[in-house]
C-alpha cells in the first residue's frame, strides 16, 4: 500500500518524461531509514512505460565500500564497454568519460538507480558528480536515493549533492506518514494499535513491522521495531530463524550460489519461505535481500559477539569454496572472524585493486583494516602495510601524525631488513608529507637524506625523482639556481633511465625555475612538459603546467599570452573535474583581469572563487588577494581586514611567491590612504629580504615605492628593473605611463602620472583622474581630487558626477549581451533550434552566436561550456530582479 506518496511520484515521471525528451536529469530521493524511499522506487518502476530501460544498483553498508560498486552493476546490466576497463584498472576518468559515451550513443532512455548514496564510496561520489554535470545533454535520468538524517554537512556526499546543477536536479524529499494514512494502513491489516502513529512517527517501515508482530493482546505494543522484528523471527521455525540470523550478517543482495554454499541443497527452500513471510525480497536480478536494512540489522543485533564471528567465518569459507573475486567481501569476513592470515593475505591485494581505479580512501581503509593484524605480519610484510597506507591515507585523508608515522615505522623496518632502495623511497614520500603540512625545513632536510641514500645505490629512475622532488621544493620556495641545478640533474639521469612521469615533472619545475627568473628559456621546457603530460595522461602533471605558465605569464605582463593559457587551463581541469586546480587557475584570471584594469570584473571573479564552500587556503588565496586590492582600489568598505587576511594566510604557506604580493597590496593601500607607517614597516621587510626571491618586475616595484614614500631604506637588487620602473625612477613620468599602457595595464599607467610631482606637472592630474575615473577606481579619483585640492588644481577636475558611477563590469571572458543570453540557455540544455524560436533568430543565426561563444570560453562543445558555467556561475548573466 502507498499512500502519501503521488506527488513524489509525478516528480519521478516528469523527469523520466524530460529526459525521454532529450533533456536529461537528475532525481534526488531523501529521507530517514524506512521512511519509503525504495517502496517509491520500485513503484515507479511498476509503472513506468516500456520505452524506458530501468537499471538498477545499490551502495552497501561494508566496513569499506566496494569501489565504483553501482558502476560495476550498470556496467554489467547493459554491456558497457566500461566492464573491461574496470576490469584493467583504467583511470577514473577514462571509466566516466566511456561510460557517459555508452549513455550518449543509447538508443532508448536510461534510468539510472543509485540506492543508499549516503554509504557510497568515494569513486562512486566522484561518477555522481561526474554524470550529474553532464546529465542535460543525455536522454537519462539519474535517480539517487540517500538517508537525509546520516548525512552531515562534513559528509562527502553533501559536498557532491550541493554541486549538482540545480537547474537539472529535482530534489524529493520524503516526509512520515499522516495519522490518517497510519490508520489506514492498520485498517486494512484488520488490526486497532492505540497510539500507533505516536509511536512509529509515521515511519511506513515502523508501522509495517508493528502491524505484522501478531502478538498475543493489541493491547501490548512493542516498545520498538526491534522487539516488533523480534516478535516475528520468533514465529519462524528453527531452521529459518537460523538461516535469517546467519544472512543478516550479509549487508548486500544474495545470489542463489552464496545461499547453496552456505546451507547446501535446502537453501533456496529457506530463502523462498522467508519470502513468502514478506520477510525477504527477490530483486529483477534474481537475488535475495531483506526487505528493509532495519530488519537486517534488527535481526543482527540478537546475535551475540561470538556467534557473530563463527558466522563471518562461515560466511569467509563459502566464498572462498566459490573462488570469488570480491576482495573486498572476503577482507570483510576475514576481519569479522578475526581471520589475521586471511585479512593480511586478501586486505593488500583489495587495496592494490582500489588504488588502481584511483578509489584511495577505500584502499586506505583496506590497509587500515591490515594494519589492525600487523603483529601477525612478517617483517617485510609489516614495512610494505605501513608504507602503502602512508602512500594512500596521504592521498585521499588528511595528512596528520599517524602518516608522517607511518612512513618511519617503514623506514625502521626496512632498515632492518637492510633495504636502503626502500629507505630512500620513504624518506622522499617523508619529505613530500612534511611540505604538504607547510613544514619547509623538514621537507628539505628529508629531500637530501633521500639523494644521500640514493646516491649511494645503483643509479635509478628513483635517484631522478628524487632529484626532482628537490628542484620543485628549491623552486617554490624561490631558490630557483638550485630548483635548476637539480632539476638538470634529473633530466640527465632521466635519459639514462627513461620515465615519463620523471621527464614531465622535471621540466616542470626546471622551466618555471627558468621564467620565475625572467629567462624566456624556460617557456619551451614548460610546453614540452604539457605535450608529455597530455600524450601520457598524467592529468595533475598538466594542470600543474598550466598553472605555472599562466601565473608566469600575469607575472611577466605577458597579458595576451596569459589569456590564452588560461582560457586553455580553465577548461582542461574543467573537462577532467580537476577543481582544487581549477579554481587555483581561476584566482590567477582574476589577477589578469586587475592586470588589465577591469577592476570589477577582478572582484567579480575573485568574489566567486571565495564564496565556494570547502576550498583549501592555497585554492582561494590568489582570489583574496586580488578581492583585497581590488576593493581598495575601487573604495569598498573593510578593506583592510581583507588586506590582514592576505598577508596572514600567505605567511601560513611560508611561501615568497605569495608573501611578497601580500606586502606589496598592503604598501599600495597605504599610499592611497597616506599611512607611511604601514608602508615603512612592510617596504622595510622587502628591503631586508633576500633578493633572489624578486624577479625584475617585483624589484622595480620597490624601487618605485621608496621614491613615492621618499624613504630612505637601505635597498639593493641584482636586477635591473622592469622598463617601465625604470623609466619612473629616472624621473619620466609620462614615458612610465605609455609603458605601461603599451603593456596593457592602464591602471598602473595612470597611478605612475598621479604618483608624480604635480606642482611641476599638472597635465597629468586630469589625464590620471580621467584613466582612474573610466577604470572605475573611485578610491583613486577621490585620492587625485584629494592632491589637486592640495595643490590648488582643483579646477583642472571635471564636476563629480550625482549618482552612481556608470557600471565597468564587462563580462569576464569578454561575450556580448547576445552571447550571454545564448550562454545562460546553453547552461539550461536549451538545443540550438530551440535557442532559435525562444530569440526569433534564425539557425544559423544562434549557430554562429554559439560558436563564438564556444570559442571564447575555450570549450570544445556544449557540455564543456556548461561544466565551466557550473563551476563559474559568475560567468551567466544576473539574473532580473
Amino acid at each position: 500500500m502507498l499512500l502519501e506518496r503521488q506527488n513524489e511520484l509525478e516528480q519521478i515521471f516528469s523527469a523520466c518524461q524530460r529526459s525521454a525528451d532529450g533533456h536529461g536529469n537528475m532525481v534526488l530521493i531523501s529521507g530517514e531509514a524506512g521512511i519509503g524511499k525504495t517502496t517509491l522506487l520500485e513503484t515507479a518502476r511498476a509503472q513506468l512505460t516500456l520505452a524506458h530501460q530501468v537499471h538498477w544498483s545499490a551502495c552497501d553498508p561494508f566496513l569499506t565500500p566496494r569501489p565504483f560498486g553501482p558502476l560495476h552493476d550498470f556496467a554489467a546490466e547493459f554491456a558497457s564497454p566500461v566492464l573491461p576497463l574496470l576490469r584493467n584498472g583504467a583511470l577514473p576518468t577514462e571509466l566516466f568519460a566511456t561510460f557517459y559515451r555508452t549513455l550518449e550513443a543509447a538508443k532508448h532512455p536510461k534510468i539510472l538507480v543509485i540506492e543508499d548514496a549516503h554509504w557510497a564510496d568515494h569513486g562512486t561520489l566522484d561518477l555522481i558528480k561526474y554524470l550529474g554535470r553532464r546529465i542535460a545533454f543525455s536522454a537519462c535520468t539519474l535517480i539517487i536515493s540517500y538517508r537525509d538524517d546520516e548525512v552531515s554537512e562534513a559528509d562527502p556526499l553533501s559536498a557532491v549533492l550541493a554541486a549538482l546543477p540545480s537547474g537539472h536536479t529535482n530534489r524529493v524529499p520524503l516526509t512520515p506518514l499522516s495519522q490518517t494514512s497510519v490508520e489506514q494502513m492498520a485498517a486494512a491489516a484488520g488490526k486497532s494499535i492505540k497510539n500507533l502513529h505516536q509511536i512509529t512517527s509515521g515511519n511506513p517501515f515502523f508501522v509495517s513491522e508493528m502491524l505484522a508482530s501478531e502478538l498475543p493482546s493489541m493491547q501490548s505494543v512493542p516498545a520498538s521495531v526491534q522487539e516488533a522484528v523480534n516478535a516475528r523471527i520468533f514465529r519462524l521455525v528453527e531452521k529459518e530463524r537460523q538461516f535469517l540470523e546467519t544472512i543478516s550478517l550479509i549487508p548486500k543482495a544474495l545470489s542463489t550460489e552464496l545461499i547453496q554454499a552456505l546451507f547446501g541443497e535446502e537453501g533456496e527452500t529457506l530463502a523462498l519461505a522467508c519470502v513468502a513471510r514478506k520477510l525477504l525480497i527477490v530483486d529483477s536480478r534474481g537475488l535475495f535481500r531483506f526487505r528493509h536494512e532495519l530488519a537486517r540489522l534488527g535481526t543482527q543485533t540478537r546475535l551475540p559477539v561470538n556467534q557473530q564471528q563463527r558466522i563471518h567465518q562461515r560466511i569467509l569459507t563459502a566464498l572462498q569454496s566459490l573462488n570469488t573475486d570480491d576482495l573486498g567481501s572476503l577482507v570483510h569476513y576475514a576481519a569479522g572472524s578475526l581471520d589475521g592470515t586471511a585479512v593480511l593475505q586478501y586486505a593488500p591485494q583489495a587495496a592494490r585493486r582500489a588504488a588502481t581505479i584511483g578509489a584511495h580512501r577505500e584502499a586506505a581503509s583496506y590497509l587500515t583494516t591490515a594494519l589492525k593484524f600487523i603483529d601477525e605480519a612478517p617483517t617485510e610484510l609489516a614495512a610494505q602495510l605501513y608504507q602503502d597506507w602512508a602512500y594512500e591515507a596521504g592521498i585521499a585523508l588528511q595528512i596528520d601524525d599517524a602518516v608522517v608515522q607511518a612512513r618511519r615505522n617503514a623506514i625502521s623496518l626496512w632498515r632492518a631488513l637492510g633495504r636502503n632502495d626502500k629507505i630512500g623511497e620513504n624518506l622522499r614520500w617523508l619529505s613530500r608529507l612534511h611540505w604538504y603540512r607547510g613544514e619547509a625545513n623538514e621537507a628539505r632536510h628529508f629531500a637530501d637524506e633521500a639523494i644521500k641514500v640514493y646516491e649511494a645505490l645503483p643509479e635509478s629512475s628513483d635517484r631522478a625523482m628524487a632529484y626532482s622532488f628537490r628542484s620543485q621544493l628549491d623552486m617554490l620556495n624561490g631558490r630557483m639556481q638550485d630548483a635548476i641545478h637539480f632539476g638538470q640533474r634529473a633530466l640527465t639521469l632521466e635519459t639514462k633511465h627513461p620515465q615519463p612521469e620523471v621527464r614531465v615533472h622535471a621540466l616542470n619545475n626546471v622551466g618555471s625555475a627558468l621564467v620565475l627568473r625572467g629567462d624566456h628559456s624556460g617557456e619551451p621546457l614548460l610546453q614540452e612538459s604539457l605535450e608529455l603530460a597530455l600524450k601520457h595522461g598524467f592529468h595533475e602533471h598538466a594542470a600543474r603546467v598550466y598553472t605555472n605558465m599562466s601565473d608566469y605569464l600575469v607575472r611577466f605582463k605577458q597579458l595576451d599570452k596569459a589569456e590564452q593559457w588560461l582560457t586553455d587551463g580553465i577548461a582542461y581541469d574543467t573537462e577532467y573535474d580537476l577543481d582544487s586546480w581549477t579554481y587555483y587557475l581561476v584566482g590567477i584570471q582574476a589577477q589578469l583581469r586587475l592586470a588589465q584594469g577591469r577592476l570589477e570584473d577582478a572582484a567579480t571573479i575573485g568574489r566567486g572563487v571565495l564564496a565556494l564552500k570547502q576550498l583549501t587556503l592555497l585554492m582561494q588565496l590568489p582570489a583574496l588577494c586580488v578581492v583585497a586590492k581590488a576593493e581598495s582600489r575601487m573604495g569598498e568598505p573593510d578593506v583592510d581586514h581583507l588586506l590582514g587576511l592576505a598577508l596572514k594566510n600567505a605567511m601560513a604557506t611560508n611561501e615568497q611567491q605569495y608573501i611578497i604580493p601580500a606586502r606589496l597590496n598592503l604598501i599600495e593601500n597605504a599610499w592611497l590612504q597616506q599611512q607611511t607607517n604601514i608602508a615603512y614597516e612592510q617596504l622595510q621587510i622587502l628591503c631586508a629580504a633576500d633578493s633572489d626571491h624578486y624577479d625584475f618586475w617585483v624589484a622595480g616595484e620597490i624601487a618605485v615605492w621608496l621614491q613615492r614614500f621618499d624613504l630612505e631604506i637601505p635597498y639593493t637588487t641584482t636586477h635591473s628593473l622592469a622598463p617601465p620602473h625604470q623609466l619612473e625612477c629616472q624621473g619620466d613620468y609620462a614615458g612610465a605611463s605609455q609603458s605601461w599602457l603599451d603593456i596593457g595595464m592602464p591602471f598602473e599607467a595612470a597611478l605612475c602620472l598621479l604618483a608624480s610631482d604635480l606642482t611641476q606637472n599638472p597635465e597629468h592630474l586630469p589625464t590620471a583622474h580621467g584613466m582612474l575615473d573610466k577604470l572605475g577606481a573611485k578610491a583613486y579619483t577621490e585620492r587625485a581630487r584629494s592632491i589637486a585640492t592640495t595643490i590648488g588644481a582643483l579646477k583642472l577636475l571635471p564636476k563629480r558626477r550625482r549618482g552612481p558611477n556608470p557600471n565597468t563590469r564587462q563580462h569576464p571572458l569578454g561575450l556580448t549581451k547576445k552571447e550571454q543570453q545564448i550562454l545562460a540557455l546553453l547552461a539550461d540544455g536549451v538545443n540550438n533550434q530551440e535557442i532559435a524560436e525562444r530569440l526569433s533568430r534564425s539557425k544559423r543565426t544562434v549557430e554562429n552566436h554559439v560558436s563564438s561563444v564556444l570559442a571564447k570560453m575555450g570549450v570544445k562543445n556544449r557540455v564543456d561550456a556548461m561544466l565551466r558555467v557550473q563551476s563559474e556561475p559568475w560567468l551567466l548573466p544576473p539574473k532580473p530582479h
